[in-house]
């Protein structure tokens, strides 16, 4: 991590990382450009590049930082007691909300780099690329899986409820609708929607 960077005030950090999260996330790193992202933070371009050396540089430490970030939200959030599956995607988003709170992109960025296919941007975030999804699957593996009906295929279950829950996610940002909270509310929705038709076929069954 950059230290020499946190010594700015953290308005000021808070607005160059969600001008980089914004403008990587919207057209990722290919597309992006560092002017953008200093028009997005009102900022010089001398400063961005005072602390970050580069538009690899500002790639490589917000992909870092997001990992971080989320990683210890998601921690906070979910119960390392929960078994319930649905209660666990549940608090799982919940975390990624209150990420969302103060950095609106950053899922979104997180979601777009897992498809990044300039070699010189996976590089740079090789090391860190796979702690994310290394997590998440740790906080699955609590799931007991019994309740689940075996007609349904639980992975098949969660890829869905993933698929679902990026599709929202790409839905509000291209309308520009998106509200961490009520973004929440709706992911919310579809998951105990899901789940009582899990619950369904189980009773069927």
């Amino acid at each position: 991590m950059n230290e020499k960077f946190f010594d700015l005030k953290k308005e000021k950090q808070d607005r160059m990382i969600n001008a980089s999260l914004k403008i990587f996330a919207l057209h990722g790193y290919r597309h992006a450009s560092t002017d953008d992202i200093v028009r997005e933070a009102s900022i010089s371009k001398g400063l961005l590049f005072h602390y970050f050396g580069s538009k690899l540089g500002t790639y490589h430490f917000v992909f870092d930082y997001s990992v971080r970030y989320m990683s210890l939200e998601l921690k906070t959030a979910v119960n390392p007691g929960e078994k319930n599956l649905f209660e666990i995607l549940r608090q799982a988003e919940y975390g990624k909300m209150t990420a969302m709170r103060r950095y609106p992109y950053m899922q979104q960025f997180l979601n777009e780099s897992m498809h990044e296919d300039v070699s010189e941007a996976l590089l740079s975030v090789e090391a860190k690329r796979n702690e994310l999804s290394a997590l998440y699957e740790k906080i699955l593996s609590q799931a007991d899986l019994s309740r689940i009906p075996a007609s349904i295929d639980p992975q098949k279950l969660i890829r869905l409820i993933d698929y679902t829950v990026k599709g929202l996610m790409t839905s509000r940002f291209q309308d520009s609708s998106f509200q961490a909270e009520m973004l929440y509310a709706e992911i919310k929705d579809y998951i105990d929607l899901i789940e009582k038709m899990t619950e369904n076929c189980r009773i069927q069954l």
